[in-house]
This record gives C-alpha cells, sequence and structure tokens, in this order.
C-alpha cells in the first residue's frame, strides 16, 4: 500500500525520512520520571520539570510558525534541531531542580519549533490534490519512528539513562543533516506588506472566522485523544491490572496504525477528507468512551483496537485541511496556531483530565469523550462547504494528445473482366 504515496514531491519524502529518523530518539520523555527518580528527585518535585516540559509545548509552535514565515523553513527547523540536542545534553547534566526545569522548558520548546516549519514546506512543496496524502505519509512516520523508539527505549533504559538522552541528541543532529543536505531553503514570507495581510504576528490566524471555528473543535479531539496517555492509564491500574497491560494496549496501538494508515488512505482517497474525518472522529471517541465499559485485557485491546482504526482514517486529515486554508505568505504561522491547539489540548487532557478523573469520577471523562468527540466531529463536517469554498482548485486535467491522421484511403484497383 506504500504505493499510495506514489507521486509526492521529493521533499514530501525527505521530510518523512528525516520524521522517522528524529521520532526514534523519542524515548527520553516516555522514561523522564524514571531518570528524575534515578536523580532523587521526589514525586512533587517532578510535577514542576513535567509541567515544565508541558509549558514548552506552548512556546514552541508559536515561535516556530513565526519563524517560518519571517526567517524561513530550514533555519527553523535547523535552530529547533540543533536546541534540542544541546537542551538533551542540559537535561541530562543539570545539577538541581530549577535548572532541570529549565532544560525541560527548553527542550519541548525548541522540539515543537521544528514541525509548524515542516509542515509549512510540507505545504510548499505539494500541489493541493496531494496533500492528504503528504501530511498522511508525515503522520505515518512519526508513528513508526514512535513504536520502534518504545523498544529502543526499555532496552537502552536498562543500560542506563545516559544512553536515551545521547540517542536523542544524536537523532536530532541526525535530522538536521538532512536538512541541510537534501532539503530545499524554503521561503520566508511572500514580501506583502503585514499591514495589509492581518499583521505581522498571529493576526492573520485570529481574523480568519474559518479558523476561529475550526481550532476549537480540532483541539476537542485532539484533547480526547490525548486522555488515552492518562485516563486509560489509570483505568487500567484502577481495575488491578498490571503494568504489562498497560504496555500492550501501547504496542498494540502504534501496530495497528502503522500496519492500518496506508491501507486507509488507499481505500478511502476517492471520499472527500472532511467525510473521511468526521468518521474518523467518531471511532475514535466512540472507542475512547468504550473504555469506560472495559475492565480485562481482551475489553481494552477490543476498545485501543477501535479507536487505533480512527486515529489511522484521521491520520494526517487535520494538517492538510490547515494548510488548504492557510494564504501563501502565513503557512507557517498556520501550522502554528494549529499545533499550538494540540498543545493546548495536550496539556489540558493531562492536567484537567486527570483531576476530573480523580474527582468527579471515570464515567464523567469517558461520557464526555463520547459526547464532546462526536459533536466535534459533526461540527467540523458542518464546517465542510466553507473549507470546500477555500481548498484550492485541483490541476486542469492535461490535454488529450491528438488523434493520429486517418490513414488515405486508396481505392482498389479495378479487375479486367
Amino acid at each position: 500500500m506504500v504505493s499510495t504515496f506514489r507521486g509526492l514531491p521529493r521533499t514530501a519524502w525527505v521530510l518523512f525520512a528525516g520524521t522517522v529518523v528524529n521520532r526514534l530518539g523519542f524515548v527520553v520523555t516516555p522514561f523522564l520520571v524514571f531518570y528524575l527518580a534515578s536523580r532523587g528527585v521526589s514525586t512533587e518535585q517532578a510535577s514542576y520539570v513535567l509541567g515544565a516540559l508541558g509549558a514548552g509545548n506552548l512556546i514552541g509552535p508559536v515561535i516556530g510558525g513565526l519563524a517560518a514565515d519571517r526567517v524561513g523553513r530550514r533555519a527553523t527547523m535547523l535552530a529547533g534541531l540543533v536546541g534540542t540536542a544541546l537542551a538533551h545534553g542540559l537535561l541530562y547534566a543539570a545539577p538541581n531542580l530549577v535548572t532541570l526545569a529549565l532544560a525541560a522548558l527548553l527542550l519541548s520548546a525548541a522540539a515543537t519549533t521544528v514541525t509548524p516549519a515542516s509542515g509549512a514546506l510540507m505545504t510548499d512543496a505539494v500541489p493541493g490534490d496531494q496533500r492528504r496524502a503528504a501530511f498522511s505519509l508525515f503522520h505515518w512516520g512519526v508513528n513508526i519512528g514512535t513504536a520502534v523508539a518504545g523498544v529502543l527505549g526499555g532496552f537502552l533504559a536498562a543500560h542506563g539513562y545516559w544512553s536515551l538522552f545521547a540517542l536523542d541528541a544524536a537523532t536530532s543532529l541526525a535530522f538536521a543533516v538532512i536538512v541541510v543536505a537534501l532539503l530545499p531553503g524554503g521561503r520566508a514570507g511572500s514580501g506583502r506588506t503585514d499591514a495589509a495581510e492581518g499583521g505581522a504576528g498571529y493576526g492573520v490566524v485570529l481574523r480568519d472566522p474559518l479558523m476561529r471555528a475550526l481550532l476549537p473543535l480540532l483541539g476537542t479531539a485532539l484533547a480526547i485523544y490525548s486522555l488515552t496517555e492518562v485516563c486509560l492509564p489509570l483505568a487500567i491500574r484502577d481495575d488491578g491490572l498490571p503494568t504489562t497491560t498497560l504496555g500492550m494496549m501501547a504496542t498494540l496501538n502504534a501496530v495497528l496504525v502503522v500496519v492500518l494508515q496506508p491501507v486507509a488512505l488507499h481505500v478511502l482517497a476517492r471520499f472527500r477528507q472532511i467525510p473521511v474525518y468526521v468518521a474518523g472522529s467518531v471511532l475514535v471517541a466512540g472507542g475512547i468512551a468504550l473504555t469506560g465499559v472495559a475492565h480485562g485485557p481482551w475489553a481494552y485491546a477490543g476498545t485501543v483496537a477501535l479507536w487505533s482504526v480512527g486515529e489511522a482514517t484521521v491520520g494526517g486529515v487535520p494538517g492538510a485541511i490547515v494548510a488548504g486554508l492557510a494564504p501563501e505568505y502565513a503557512r507557517g504561522r498556520y501550522q502554528g496556531a494549529f499545533q499550538w491547539t494540540w498543545g493546548i489540548a495536550r496539556f489540558a487532557a493531562l492536567s484537567v483530565g486527570t483531576g476530573v478523573y480523580a474527582s468527579a469520577g471515570p464515567a464523567v471523562v469517558w461520557w464526555f469523550s463520547a459526547v464532546a468527540g462526536t459533536a466535534a466531529a459533526l461540527g467540523v463536517g458542518a464546517l465542510a462547504p466553507r473549507i470546500a469554498r477555500r481548498q484550492p482548485p485541483p490541476p486542469p486535467a492535461p490535454p488529450a494528445p491528438p488523434a493520429p491522421p486517418a490513414a488515405p484511403v486508396v481505392p482498389e484497383p479495378a479487375i479486367a473482366g
């Protein structure tokens, strides 16, 4: 099914390869709590470091999107990747709680500046009718790298936490080398006056009524998906199941998404992207909501399989929608606004979701997932006509080759009687 991505420009494949390489080193964050414990940091103190890590997710996309439009796509990616490698070294060597928190803030801020710039570069390089496949390829690369990183992280952590930090730094620098060697320079803004085009910052996004309606709906769906990071583990724990059950669920999700995403794109390519997004988002919301009635490993596996199919269906579509809405001079800021929405959604899920689960009860979380997730998906569906009017028209079909000239008719010679 990889043939589904055939015909994409070279830049899309370079970004895919670099993303896989970079995500292979996504091993520090999942094991950060264990590393902090090995440094003698208490659970209460660790919350400050984790909070700083979450706060960086709200800073990086804003900077990355603006810099991509003002400075350039490639320069922004390089700054983020080199900064990420540096931050890993600082986090490993930080001598106390304050420096640990500052290094964690720098790490997440630097890492999240890369995605808006790469999304803008993808939009620059890929024609409108291929962006759904291109952003799906990008999302597929994230999942491939993350799946392998989960296996690598467990192996390396057993041989010393320093190897986790070394791998993360090395893969960030490897992606930077790929950027320098294989990616085009990437353009900054088109040179139009900021006053005429909505301001020098994010005013161009905030003044877009369609984006103001779309981003909260996408953010709701992303927040519900992020509940799988915290409320699913809590549910498994409350049912008295071992931690290996959570590991099996994470592996099942990774394998299903990696295997099914190209298949889903191939099968659903003939359908418009908004109905595909709505259907996939309802599957995600329903699958996560059904966690509330699961109490054994097989039941949990069924719910994970359901929302994983939804994730594979949706993968890449939101990024492609945002790319289609962005004017050429603000592609970085539109991608930055979308990634910032993702950061807000994840931060809310990890903080508010945990609090609601503990205080109001898990049933509230699961009912919210079902109702709010379905409503947000249908809300995006209701915006479909407005989104379609903003999407670039498909390229004109090439003219048909001229028909070959007809062979001359040669009269048959008369036969003498």
